[in-house]
């Protein structure tokens, strides 16, 4: 999607901030400096900074200017900011928070679409099941029909907080997708994980459902720290994902 003078400078501002530019607790420089380096107008500049305000990211005031705040007031399931986080790299306690935020939500939430995932729910969460298995098989995307996977569960939920969450948590949970890829026959290996959860779904049974979404989630635990313990670099969302090779 192609942005507009003010999305392009809050993108600006925000990879800046999120990049440690200013420092925690630093100042942003003054609207003509701002003006000047963008070559934007005051009423942009005053725009951006209102939206990055909204994220969590900074503070005004007549008497503290523009502050940038500490980076656990940051809006985390906003997507920008985690965009923004991505661009300036991933860190591994980033990750990590990412897997038990995963685990304290996903199970319960796949418990929920034991109950009630209707013909629709399921037949989408199949057909991304089928994407995951087809890419393994014979080469393609996997992370996306993965991330189409858990999405379709947390949709499948229908509560409207868990769905409005897990649109904030795309982009968390590719990160984890993709770095659980990068094991040798990972995506393989996970089918039959992920197979296990379809199926409790499908049977409408939300005690076997939410442990074998506790199994799949576990399992991507232990290949992550894998990856985060060897000092590999972590992907970034800007760029897209790695394709698997045929099988």
């Amino acid at each position: 999607m192609i942005k507009n003078v003010h999305g392009n400078t809050v993108d600006y501002l925000g990879e800046a901030i999120v990049a440690g530019r200013f420092g925690s607790g630093g100042s942003l420089p003054a609207e003509p400096l701002l003006c000047e380096e963008l070559g934007v107008s005051r009423t942009v500049i005053r725009e951006s900074i209102k939206s990055l305000v909204a994220k969590g990211l900074i503070q005004t005031g007549p008497k503290v200017g523009t502050r940038v705040l500490p980076s656990d007031q940051w809006n985390w399931f906003d997507p920008d900011v985690i965009a923004w986080q991505s661009k300036s790299g991933l860190t591994p306690s980033f990750v990590r928070d990412l897997q038990e935020l995963r685990r304290v939500v996903e199970p319960a939430a796949v418990k929920l679409a034991a109950e009630r995932a209707t013909e629709t729910d399921i037949a989408d969460i199949e057909d991304a099941f089928t994407g995951m298995k087809r890419a393994v098989e014979g080469g393609g995307d996997y992370v996306k029909y993965d991330l189409r996977f858990h999405q379709g569960l947390l949709r499948a939920s229908h509560n409207r907080m868990l769905v409005q969450m897990s649109k904030a948590l795309s982009a968390l949970l590719r990160t984890s997708f993709e770095i659980s890829t990068i094991k040798k026959d990972g995506p393989r290996l996970s089918l039959p994980l992920h197979r296990a959860v379809i199926d409790a779904v499908i049977a409408q049974n939300g005690a076997r459902a939410e442990r074998a979404c506790l199994v799949l989630i576990d399992g991507a635990h232990e290949d992550i720290e894998l990856v985060l313990n060897s000092r590999r670099m972590l992907p970034r969302l800007n760029r897209p994902a790695p394709m698997l090779k045929t099988a």
